[in-house]
């Protein structure tokens, strides 16, 4: 009850004395407990007021206070947070700043170009193999290589020097204008699929272009390798969408697999229970880009006539998977309240998934739970440096 209207009946209830028609007590002293009463509630109803919201410069601060000590330009770092997270209204508190600080450092160290050890190396291999499957020589290969590039050295000589995925990603842009096989050998294959501080998906940021903040003058690749948009699309892809995970951890695995993969994951758990079939636990409930029929879908469509849903309902639910309304669906709802009556007990509403990570600059046998529980150690120690 609000103030205002606790007001409004003490004043109707304040008038003459006269007696109670159901108790007999005096109207007056009627009157007095009714309004104490009312009074009090009007106390716990009163609104307290609001905490201000911190003001830039204190989030700077503190965003500088918690990165790491030995990171060059705090400063420099900490206005870029925050311009991201302002642009996309997302708050600046404990939890956010210590999960964009937790994946920068794990996949960078805060460098916008981080240098990747062997690069020149595994690119040129990656070179050869998609030659070879297109059945192109590798004397081919090494001619168009030694061709000069608009630098004035040749495309083999700025290969053997590259040193971090920008220089790389800046190679496959000037051999796609004006090699013949440019398209064919590298257009496909740029092992460049991730860049920046926060190693964001190009692909991702390409996605959101029409509603990138800031003035540019070349590609929004070319961004992503700078501190600004490499922040910005890191930050959007790690936090800026709705989720119900109640623990950051499911949020990080999800940079590594996709929106959704851990709540998808622990989706595919629940089906593989029912059905008795191993399934993987990728996040991926139907295959993208194609009406083909999946391992999941093939488990979830055996349970049709439980679920009291055709196969089209099925499928129509299923491509809802990579967004937040599907586990508003009936099929989400009936394959978990299946699942649960059988396990007799809850079941998890999120799941690491077990992918294993593959790229070009991977030597070591990693995994999207391996990255996420990494992040997540960061992301505590930070939460304790900011007294949270």
């Amino acid at each position: 009850m609000s103030l205002q209207i606790s007001k409004r009946i003490i004043t109707l209830s304040t008038g003459a004395p006269r007696a109670s028609a159901r108790t007999g007590v005096p109207g007056s002293f009627t009157a007095v407990v009714i309004s104490a009463v009312l009074m009090a509630l009007a106390g716990c109803g009163t609104q307290q007021p609001e905490v201000p919201a911190p003001r830039p410069d204190e989030v700077k601060a503190k965003i500088v206070r918690l990165i790491p000590s030995n990171i060059p330009d705090r400063q420099g770092w900490a206005t870029d947070i925050y311009s991201a997270f302002d642009a996309l209204d997302i708050p600046p508190n404990n939890e956010n700043i210590c999960s964009v600080l937790a994946v920068t450092v794990q996949e960078s160290t805060f460098q916008a170009t981080p240098p990747v050890p062997g690069l020149s190396k595994i690119a040129r291999e990656e070179i050869y193999r998609r030659a070879s499957r297109l059945h192109v020589p590798r004397f081919v290969v090494d001619a168009a290589l030694d061709v000069k590039s608009p630098n004035g050295k040749t495309y083999s000589q700025r290969l053997a020097a590259v040193r971090t995925e920008e220089q790389l990603s800046a190679i496959f842009d000037d051999f796609l204008g004006i090699m013949p096989l440019g398209k064919q050998l590298f257009g496909t294959l740029n092992p460049v699929k991730t860049g920046g501080p926060m190693q964001v998906s190009i692909a991702f940021a390409e996605d959101r272009r029409w509603e990138y903040p800031y003035e540019r003058k070349g590609s929004i690749r070319d961004e992503v390798f700078t501190r600004r948009g490499g922040m910005y699309f890191g930050i959007a892809h790690l936090l800026d969408y709705p989720a119900s995970y109640t623990e950051p951890l499911y949020r990080f695995a999800d940079f590594n697999a996709g929106w959704y993969a851990s709540r998808n994951a622990a989706f595919q758990n629940a089906v593989s229970r029912l059905t008795s079939t191993k399934l993987a636990l990728d996040g991926d409930l139907i295959i993208h880009g194609s009406s083909k029929v999946g391992q999941t879908e093939m488990a979830v469509r055996s349970l049709a006539s439980k679920l009291d849903m055709s196969e089209s309902a099925i499928r129509n639910a299923l491509e809802r998977g990579d967004t937040h309304g599907f586990e508003k669906t009936e099929l989400y709802k009936r394959v978990f309240a299946l699942a649960e009556k059988r396990a007799g007990k809850p079941l998890p509403r999120a799941v690491l998934p077990g992918i294993r990570l593959e790229s070009p600059k991977i030597t070591r046998n990693l995994t999207t739970a391996w990255f996420a529980n990494r992040v997540n150690d960061r992301y505590v120690a930070c939460i304790k440096r900011a007294g949270g």
